[in-house]
């Protein structure tokens, strides 16, 4: 497929539980959830769950995938991130494992086999040499590390906003077929916040409380993505818009948050 992150979420998570699910993946019946890994990977809970959070969706990672070829041969190399936030974290060497395990088991509707290449850390250095994971490698970063990296590359006042897979937005109550700062802003603050009440941080919703930046061009397209999904046992559609807007001048004090939202993401489905 074009879009590649749900079906290498969806193979991660179908070896976590192929791996360490003993009760039939009937998790509503189920007396080790507390203890459950696949719970605490594809699923952490909230330290401190949000009133508007009603999914079970986690927001302990993030996939993305920049590869939108749809031929593969033999000894090509799809190159994917996997961000870890919070308590997620400490799971690193369950998420390597399942990877690993989906390629002796095969990916996608071919059951394509194949094997690590490597696995490098944010700064480039090697976590996986030969068989041995090096946890020396593993940095743990904070959000203001990678937003203090962003400001000294100086990236200016005057901005350009893509998404470059489709994004599902809502403003006022209705999904939105084009890009705007009214949904996208409050979007980039609530995903913060939701940050904060995963790791229960003492924090409140954040508000930007001045004139939006003027959007001087935007252009957009809908995007349909379909995944199967192996709970419902069926082929699922997920529509969003792809596309961008060329920014006005942009506060100084609102570049962080959107410096801050190229990590995070936002959006339905945010994880993949």
């Amino acid at each position: 497929p074009v879009n590649k992150v749900s079906s290498v979420r969806g193979g991660i998570g179908e070896m976590l539980l192929r791996a360490n699910c003993i009760r039939d993946r009937d998790c509503e019946k189920c007396d080790f959830e507390d203890e459950c890994i696949v719970r605490r990977t594809m699923y952490s809970r909230f330290e401190k769950k949000p009133e508007f959070v009603t999914s079970g969706e986690s927001a302990g990672y993030v996939l993305e995938c920049e590869n939108y070829e749809e031929e593969f041969q033999m000894g090509d190399i799809l190159e994917f991130q996997l961000l870890l936030f919070g308590k997620t974290i400490v799971y690193f060497s369950q998420f390597v494992q399942a990877v690993y395990q989906l390629g002796t088991v095969g990916l996608g509707r071919e059951d394509s086999h194949y094997e690590i290449a490597y696995i490098r850390n944010t700064l480039g250095k090697d976590i996986l040499k030969g068989m041995n994971i090096c946890m020396d490698q593993c940095k743990v970063l904070t959000l203001r590390d990678y937003v203090a990296y962003r400001l000294r590359q100086n990236p200016g006042q005057e901005g350009r906003i893509r998404f470059k897979t489709p994004v599902t937005l809502k403003y006022q109550g209705e999904f939105q077929q084009h890009l705007s700062m009214e949904a996208v802003l409050p979007a980039v603050l609530r995903r913060i916040f939701i940050m904060d009440c995963f790791e229960n941080l003492k924090c409140e919703a954040l508000r930007w409380e001045e004139e939006y930046p003027k959007v001087l061009q935007e252009s957009s397209r809908p995007i349909t993505v379909y995944r199967y999904s192996s709970t419902q046992d069926q082929k699922m559609p997920l529509k969003g818009i792809k596309g961008e807007m060329v920014l006005s001048e942009i506060p100084e004090g609102l570049l962080p948050v959107l410096l801050a939202g190229e990590v995070l993401h936002i959006g339905k489905n945010t994880s993949f």
